[in-house]
């Protein structure tokens, strides 16, 4: 008997909880249209790296409102490293790494292992490398003492769009 009643007992106490979650569900406010990725600010950051970077840093001007900064950083003991990215309207990842690192080893490492196709894209009046990769795709540009690599998960046509929006400036 004692079994019975530690199994009955045992079901009753689910049942009690499962309805205390629903109506706590029911009653806690929830909005599923709402997105999670809020824009950033990046304007205190910019200034900050185009002042101590040692090379122009590149951030775009233009871009539509659709296009929406979810993370920065600079960071000059890694190589000036400048890493700026966004999400396109398609919700696809696209970033702006600059580096006064190795061109090759930067490609690499900001890309996750893309490789140079050989191909060039015109972007502006400029022959932006393109790179193709298991993760990310890339254009890169490279510069005296600095490598400029626009990469993420976009297509090549935005890439290109960010590409042409970037505009480097060094304050100082």
């Amino acid at each position: 008997m004692r079994g019975k009643q530690t199994v009955r007992g045992m079901f009753q106490s689910m049942a009690v909880i499962c309805a205390a979650a629903g109506v706590i569900y029911l009653f806690v406010p929830h909005d599923d249209t709402v997105d999670p990725m809020k824009p950033i600010d990046y304007r205190v950051e910019l200034v900050t790296a185009q002042r101590a970077a040692p090379y122009p840093v590149a951030a775009p001007e233009g871009l539509g409102k659709d296009w929406r900064p979810t993370s920065v950083s600079y960071d000059r003991r890694n190589a000036d490293a400048w890493h700026l990215g966004f999400l396109t309207p398609e919700r696809e990842y696209v970033a702006v790494e600059q580096s006064t690192e190795t061109p090759v080893r930067h490609i690499v490492k900001t890309t996750h292992d893309a490789r140079d196709t050989g191909r060039k894209q015109q972007v502006a009046g400029r022959a932006w490398e393109r790179w193709e990769g298991p993760k990310y795709d890339a254009l890169v540009l490279r510069e005296k003492g600095v490598t400029t690599v626009v990469t993420g998960t976009a297509s090549f046509e935005r890439l290109g769009q960010m590409a042409a929006a970037l505009r480097a400036q060094k304050q100082g």
